[in-house]
């Protein structure tokens, strides 16, 4: 057996040594697949004349997007009737992290793009795992009353006010959440510490959203061991708003971005065509 592995070992690092091709030139040109629709929802979408590009603000760079195998937030372009729900989750003391990311096409159609991995220790995402799938029907009617949340009306950063000058403690167990929120011309972003009432006041759309992406590979499930089941927080949020309690603006808090005019229904479609099937 170990002489096999030398034999593969040996193979892998010929092929790295490998000399390069006569025309170094052919390198930087190779053939680009295009997407399938799982992989890439929006692709080749681009800006019409009379758009702009929707003010994103989440704390997630461009470049954070493209190690994960997603293309940057900053540049996908809706149409009207579309929309992106992201959600980001940092386990606290843990380098584990997850995304998820879900597109509704005017088609009709919706795909959940979701990752996991390592954020720590080396330059890429360590142990990523990649879900691409196409939602079924009854996601998509789940997705589609997201933006009508009431929690997309709450402050970014908030504390929780148990009443009698008492607030949460700092978050050193459990997991934070980032979920932004993006519509055509609009973006709203909500950050929420591991407190079950900050985190149970976006209950309705973290369920909506892990809920698209568990259950399609079991290596991702690890990382979110209770799943889309948050009514443990939504039950502390009803708790603390049936006592008296509230959110509050955190000092952190900061304006949501501001909203550009969407584009006008009779902007012609930018985006490539498809091939059929896609």
């Amino acid at each position: 057996m170990s002489g096999l592995t030398g034999l593969i070992a040996g193979l892998a690092l010929a092929i790295q040594q490998a000399p390069p091709p006569s025309d170094p030139s052919t390198w930087w040109s190779p053939e680009v697949r295009r997407p399938t629709a799982e992989q890439d929802p929006l692709y080749a979408r681009r800006l019409g004349k009379t758009e702009q590009a929707t003010p994103i603000n989440n704390g997630v760079e461009p470049l954070l997007y493209r190690l994960w195998g997603l293309q940057p937030l900053q540049g996908q372009v809706l149409r009207k009737g579309e929309l992106i729900l992201e959600v980001w989750a940092r386990p606290a003391g843990d380098v584990r992290q997850a995304v998820v990311r879900l597109t509704l096409r005017r088609d009709g159609r919706a795909f959940v793009q979701a990752r996991a991995g390592l954020g720590c220790c080396t330059p890429e995402i360590g142990r990523r795992v990649d879900i691409n799938a196409e939602l079924a029907e009854p996601r998509i009617a789940a997705l589609r009353a997201v933006s009508a949340d009431p929690a997309w009306s709450q402050p970014r950063a908030v504390i929780v006010d148990y009443g009698g000058g008492a607030v949460s403690a700092v978050c050193v167990d459990g997991v934070s959440w980032d979920v932004t929120l993006v519509i055509p011309g609009q973006a709203r972003h909500l950050r929420r510490a591991c407190d079950d009432a900050e985190v149970g006041s976006i209950a309705g759309i973290l369920s909506a959203a892990i809920g698209a992406a568990v259950g399609r590979d079991p290596r991702f499930d690890a990382v979110l061991p209770r799943g889309a089941d948050f009514s443990r927080q939504q039950r502390a949020y009803d708790d603390l708003l049936a006592s008296g309690g509230r959110l509050r603006s955190d000092a952190s808090d900061r304006p949501q971005p501001p909203a550009v005019p969407p584009p006008p229904d009779d902007e012609p479609p930018a985006d490539v065509s498809r091939p059929s099937g896609s």
